[in-house]
């Protein structure tokens, strides 16, 4: 049971048991400074026996910082999201600082207000996946000074740094395995109106061009980023014939909606349809057909992220903008494991160019 009256552990007692000054023990619990390996236990074991609290206001007084950094996110519910949330906090906990986060379900002003209580919280810098048409949005947040770093969607114009997947090289990833595969009529379910899924796109008519297949306008259908959406899309992709024998989804749980939707028509995977999508979702391996994708290092986003605004929270000048693009890898599943053996030559009329 936590006791609400026991008086606050403070360094001056964790200093008086162990034996050294107040100076010390601060160095080892913010991590700084040349102590000895011997000392450094001692002062981290006390200060375990201790239940030693940080005093965050006082630190605050004295750094003029919250050591808190405000994630702001399209979704909190989207795997991919969640993912880097979870990389983003465990990345700046070591360095004692601790994330705020909120969402503004695609709703640009929504995003705006949650910016501004976020700030008004006084973080010490932000990350956000931004929905904003353009770098407008962003003018005061950059008059004010607070350091802040992009993810997953870049924005023309805006002087920050950005991490983010390499998304035309996802989208000619997906598209060209599918094509190794023995694929000639590949279709692509479109990811909602953002830059991202425009270089999805690109990279899906790319490795078609590449591969020597016709582009047909009728085999892109707008599939927002849900499993929902992605089964109506897959839907009406199947009413408008004839069937694709190979889908690129925007993500994951498209994929998986489109799969659900070949099934209910009578079809099979990868049979009949071959299905990749991309993200890596960490259940596309436990599905009745574990889904191929492309997994697009969302881990990683996070983690280069919040280091990019841990280095400028800590720099005492203005440091020059970076561009951190992840390449991706495709993780082969039961998805596209189909004989290759002939199914190009049985469609090839369909799909090349002629």
């Amino acid at each position: 049971m936590i006791s609400f009256t026991t008086m606050a552990v403070t360094m001056q007692d964790i200093a008086r048991d162990v034996g050294v000054s107040v100076v010390t023990v601060s160095k080892v619990l913010r991590n700084k400074g040349e102590i000895s390996v011997a000392t450094r236990k001692r002062v981290l074991r006390r200060a375990k026996a201790l239940n030693y609290q940080t005093n965050w206001i006082a630190r605050s007084l004295v750094t003029r910082r919250t050591f808190t950094i405000g994630l702001l996110l399209p979704d909190f519910t989207h795997p991919f999201f969640a993912e880097i949330a979870k990389a983003v906090a465990e990345t700046v906990r070591p360095h004692g600082y601790h994330v705020v986060i909120s969402y503004f379900d695609e709703d640009p002003e929504l995003e705006k207000n949650e910016a501004e209580s976020l700030l008004a919280r006084q973080v010490d810098g932000l990350i956000l996946a931004s929905a904003q048409p353009g770098a407008k949005a962003f003018a005061d947040l950059q008059r004010r000074k607070v350091p802040f770093v992009l993810i997953d969607r870049p924005i023309a114009g805006v002087q920050a740094s950005f991490v983010g997947a390499d998304n035309q090289a996802i989208g000619e990833l997906a598209t060209a395995h599918l094509i190794e595969r023995g694929c000639t009529r590949i279709a692509h379910l479109r990811g909602p109106g953002i830059g991202i899924a425009t270089r999805r796109m690109q990279g899906y008519r790319r490795a078609l061009a590449k591969g020597g297949l016709r582009f047909f306008p009728g085999y892109v259908v707008d599939a927002g980023y849900q499993d929902e959406t992605g089964h109506e899309a897959m839907r009406k992709l199947l009413r408008k014939g004839p069937a694709p024998d190979g889908v690129f989804c925007y993500n994951d749980p498209v994929a998986i909606g489109a799969m659900r939707a070949v099934s209910e028509a009578g079809l099979r995977v990868p049979e009949d349809i071959a299905v990749v999508g991309a993200g890596n979702v960490h259940y596309s391996d436990f599905l009745a057909v574990p889904l191929t994708t492309v997994d697009q290092g969302t881990s990683e986003i996070g983690k280069r992220a919040a280091n990019l605004l841990l280095e400028r929270i800590a720099s005492k000048r203005a440091l020059r903008p970076r561009k951190v693009l992840i390449v991706p890898k495709l993780v082969m599943r039961q998805s596209t494991r189909r004989s290759n053996s002939g199914s190009r030559a049985n469609a090839a009329s369909n799909g090349r160019k002629g």
